[in-house]
């Protein structure tokens, strides 16, 4: 029963007059004019709501089945790739060499945020191809880029990210999976690797697997993990499919959520593989595609909660449920509606204020990587490499939540599978674990993000935060935001200072407080949005009277943010500060039942 439609005039507002796109001087935003840029949301925003949104629950109900190695995917799944690759989706900012359209991440992004939302299992199976092709693109030889990109790109071959072993997750140094010397060059692959999305399924003709394993003879632990390509057909010279390589699927697993996507064990028997970047460098190649991830499972997020949102707005408005307290406000009726009610009106604020300013956050990420890779500004991939981290942890943490609250506005419809909101939350909790569950973020954020180039990047953030309010001091309409910001951008210099200072020398006072720390920091980064499209909505107010409630409406959000949200930075503070002493007190025995 839920319903999904593409947020356009929001992700407008913030392309354009957040971000101001055209006037940027990263290559290729000349083109991206109001119009433009509307048009390509406007359709796929008809895709996601006609085409992939109706598979969602449906999907979820039907599930994926396995039989002998090979996996069905939900009825209507194949039909909608098949429309999403012939719209050029899949590959809209891929380069035109390899049949992609060259459009900048910043609208790739924004169209990501259609289909995630729309249906999260669906679109892994091409956004997992986007990451697969990336890794590619940046570490492959020149004959593997031809080889495999245009296919990729295309989505006529799918592709996976083959990491974690039965005995290990994040410590990857402990990998068993090994790749033998072929003589031919190639190498033997043999292991077995789980938790694999989309690792075997029925919608492509062959699946490119990037699979991590140690060389024989190499660095012990995780200096010794090399990259290879794997696929599931081996792929002639002439780009045709040939036999049948040794790779296999020997389960699927039962899930919580995501039931349309299949996530599989696979079984590796000397399956051939090619060497993917440098030998033992094999981490340093798949962080290309696990940030890529990262950053798209942060949009999981934002995406889940804004689809639950929007039923939760409908439903609020629909259902008929106690008196206003204040008077009736539907004298016709035997009940006034849901969200006359301040307790529905501040868990809608809560998602509304999240899901706005998590967006302008995820857009203004990828415009730092179109700035990395479009000007090759270092700055800017310093900045994108410290907040990582936080968008995927941060908003998925939150993102997670605003489902369950968007749940909580049903009642006891929305426990009930029917209705739709037990998915969105479902599907959401699984984005706060994988690709490096979110107490793993927190550690490498506080543990190796800190501390890059003697901590340049966040003093540059700092000095960022504090020109904003600098430049806002003498706007009274501003004067909230610049404060909400001064104050939290104090806790945050704060408790940078305190892991400075006691990090080193105690490292469990600076680790308890991670996930403190990410959230702090993720408040601000969500601060500093809400500072910028204040700003923005301002002069709109003096120069467009014709929309004054949506400016208005967006001013009245970010001053919510400011009140109720921001102020989350002090307790994170204190909490960072308490140190590890208590955190780390007790004996494991204590922790029996």
């Amino acid at each position: 029963m839920s319903t999904y439609s593409a947020p356009i005039k929001d992700q407008q507002f913030i392309l354009h007059e957040v971000l101001r796109l055209s006037q940027s001087n990263i290559p290729g935003y000349s083109d991206l004019d109001p119009a433009f840029t509307k048009a390509i949301l406007n359709e796929s925003g008809k895709l996601a709501s006609a085409v992939i949104a109706p598979l969602n629950a449906a999907g979820d109900r039907e599930g994926c089945t396995w039989d002998a190695g090979k996996v069905r995917t939900p009825a209507g799944f194949k039909e909608a790739l098949e429309e999403l690759k012939s719209g050029g989706w899949a590959g809209i900012d891929m380069p035109e060499q390899y049949g992609g359209q060259s459009m900048p991440s910043v609208i790739g992004s924004a169209v990501t945020e259609h289909f995630m939302a729309a249906n999260q299992a669906f679109s892994m199976y091409h956004g997992l191809t986007h990451g697969a092709a990336s890794t590619i693109l940046a570490h492959g030889t020149e004959a593997q880029k031809d080889l495999f990109l245009p296919k990729m790109i295309a989505c006529d071959w799918t592709g996976t990210m083959n990491l974690t072993e039965p005995h290990c997750g994040t410590d990857l140094g402990l990998m068993r999976t090994k790749a033998t010397p072929n003589a031919d060059g190639s190498y033997a692959v043999t292991g077995q690797k789980i938790f694999i999305s989309a690792g075997e399924h029925d919608l492509a003709e062959n699946i490119i697997h990037l699979v991590l394993a140690k060389i024989p003879g190499g660095p012990e632990g995780i200096k010794g993990v090399s990259l290879f390509i794997v696929p599931k057909f081996l792929v002639t010279a002439d780009g045709s499919l040939g036999r049948r390589n040794g790779v296999t699927c020997g389960a699927i697993e039962r899930k919580m959520g995501i039931h349309g996507n299949a996530t599989c064990v696979m079984d590796y028997e000397g399956a051939t593989g090619y060497l993917l970047g440098d030998m033992h460098k094999g981490m340093r190649a798949m962080f290309t595609m696990m940030n890529e991830a990262r950053l798209g499972v942060g949009m999981q997020g934002l995406a889940q909660a804004s689809a639950a949102y929007q039923n939760a707005v409908i439903y609020a408005n629909e259902r008929l449920q106690g008196r206003d307290v204040t008077g009736i406000k539907n004298p016709d009726g035997p009940a006034d509606p849901l969200i006359v009610h301040p307790d529905i009106r501040r868990s809608l604020m809560d998602q509304k204020s999240f899901i706005e300013g998590a967006r302008a956050l995820a857009l203004w990420a990828a415009s730092l990587i179109d700035q990395t890779h479009r000007l090759q500004d270092i700055e800017a991939d310093g900045l994108i490499s410290l907040l990582t981290p936080v968008i995927k942890g941060f908003l998925t943490d939150q993102g997670y939540a605003m489902t369950v609250q968007a749940q909580q506005v049903f009642g006891g419809h929305g426990y009930i599978e029917d209705w739709g909101m037990s998915q969105f939350t479902r599907d959401a909790r699984i984005a706060m674990i994988y690709e490096g569950a979110n107490g793993v973020q927190a550690l490498d954020l506080v543990g190796r993000k800190l501390g890059q180039e003697g901590g340049k990047y966040i003093v540059g953030f700092m000095e960022h935060l504090a020109r904003f309010c600098d430049e806002n001091a003498n706007d009274a309409t501003m004067k909230p935001f610049v404060a909400g910001i001064k104050a939290a951008s104090k806790d945050l210099q704060t408790a940078v200072m305190y892991f400075m200072q006691n990090g080193i020398k105690t490292p469990h006072n600076a680790l308890a407080g991670s996930t403190d720390f990410l959230h702090l920091l993720g408040h601000v980064c969500l601060g500093l949005m809400w500072g910028e499209m204040a700003k923005a909505a301002c002069a709109a107010l003096e120069t467009d009277p014709n929309d004054r409630a949506f400016y208005e409406a967006k001013l009245t959000t970010g001053q919510y943010y400011m009140a109720r949200h921001l102020p989350a930075t002090a307790l994170h503070l204190a909490r960072i500060t308490s140190g590890g002493d208590t955190v780390m007190a007790l004996d494991a025995e204590a922790f029996s039942g």
